[in-house]
């Protein structure tokens, strides 16, 4: 085997010496506070014997798609559930893609022109970020959550000749915090601009049928594209933008990500399907996990822990504890009395602002949200 590059093992040893290198982790038993499997749809055998169920029911091979869906991998399914997403999320179209990642990446490299500028928040996802490198417009970061900032990024900006376009997230991955949509939307039709919204973490969260944060606002209609990802609160595969018919067609046509990739398996879009079906049953789980985001409230409240916290009112919560070895010291005891909690480390997020990420779900009990938080205080104070 040829002998591995050494700037590259220098990077890895960089890592390894500010104690930021990342590993794989390895499946555990423990009391589940770290994935975003906020509803418990991914460990659901209702949704996995249903999905097979209809499967057979509707003489549909499991495996089928082996192409690009503009070749061979467009099976019916992706019709019927992109409908089934469009009416469910009250948009025009729905367009579904491999995953959040594919998304954000073939709808930002796409859309996004020479001429246009795009303005994002500062703690915008990856994926959002990679998507903006690879367009050609010209981009600009405003300060978290800040929109007056954001106003004098506009006015120094806007022309006639540009298309402007402005992107946060409906919930952030990192902080659980969310943006005032309503503000951004008056400014957006004050100067023009065309509103994109990740609402990642707000699937299955915000809304009477968790149909997201900017539905449950009311403010749907105002908003040029949606990404929705599957991989949290649906507990599966896949994500879709949406939008109007004229940005399904442009997708369609301009977005790479989408284009050049083999099409998800029969199997795959039902489970999408089955998942968005539950969404609309399963009220007692969704009510479930806003009472437990609640709950956590009042208990770090009451332990004298909320300074500590970034403000949430989502299903991540998030401890600062600055220094990647405190935090992943005490990330460490938690996991020791059964808890798993993770440690987010510098440079995932700035140095100084490393956390604790507590994910929340359906599935927890408030004896486990009281336990955790009563182990955490004896590692803080």
């Amino acid at each position: 085997m040829k002998k591995f590059p050494k700037s590259l093992t220098q990077k890895l040893q960089q890592r390894e010496q500010n104690n930021a290198l990342r590993k794989l982790p390895v499946s555990n038993s423990l009391i589940d506070f770290a994935s975003n499997d906020y509803l418990g749809f991914a460990n659901s055998s209702s949704i996995f014997n249903q999905t097979h169920d209809y499967l057979l029911e509707n003489n549909i091979k499991i495996n089928g798609a082996t192409g690009s869906r503009l070749i061979s991998g467009n099976h019916n399914l992706y019709q019927i559930t992109e409908d089934f997403i469009a009416n469910f999320h009250q948009s025009e179209t729905a367009l579904i893609f491999n995953s959040g990642y594919d998304a954000n990446v073939g709808f930002f490299s796409s859309v996004l022109q020479r001429n246009d500028i795009i303005l994002y928040d500062e703690l915008c996802h990856a994926s959002i970020r990679d998507g903006i490198q690879m367009s050609n417009s010209k981009s600009y970061k405003f300060q978290h959550n800040d929109f007056d900032d954001l106003e004098t990024i506009i006015k120094r900006c806007q022309t006639e000749l540009v298309g402007v376009y402005i992107v946060t997230e409906s919930v952030f991955s990192m902080d659980g915090d969310a943006p005032n949509v309503e503000e951004l939307v008056n400014l957006c039709e004050k100067y023009n601009c065309y509103l994109v919204i990740d609402e990642a973490h707000a699937l299955g969260v915000f809304g009477d049928f968790g149909e997201g944060l900017i539905q449950y606002q009311g403010i749907q209609d105002k908003v040029f594209a949606r990404i929705m990802t599957f991989g949290k609160g649906l507990g599966c595969h896949g994500a879709a933008i949406l939008g109007s018919n004229e940005l399904k067609n442009y997708l369609v046509n301009f977005a790479r990500s989408f284009i050049y990739t083999t099409g998800l398996s029969p199997h795959s879009v039902a489970t999408i399907l089955i998942a968005y079906q539950y969404l609309k049953s399963e009220k007692e789980s969704i009510q479930k996990l806003k009472n437990n985001i609640q709950f956590f409230n009042q208990e770090k409240l009451q332990m004298g822990l909320k300074p500590m916290f970034v403000y949430s009112k989502s299903a991540i919560q998030c401890a600062i504890i600055p220094g990647n070895e405190k935090v992943k010291y005490i990330a460490s005891k938690l996991q020791e009395n059964g808890f798993d909690v993770k440690a987010i480390l510098s440079p995932t997020v700035p140095e100084g602002q490393e956390r604790l990420r507590f994910c929340l779900h359906s599935y927890n009990s408030e004896k486990e949200i009281s336990e955790v938080l009563q182990l955490l205080s004896t590692f803080v104070f």
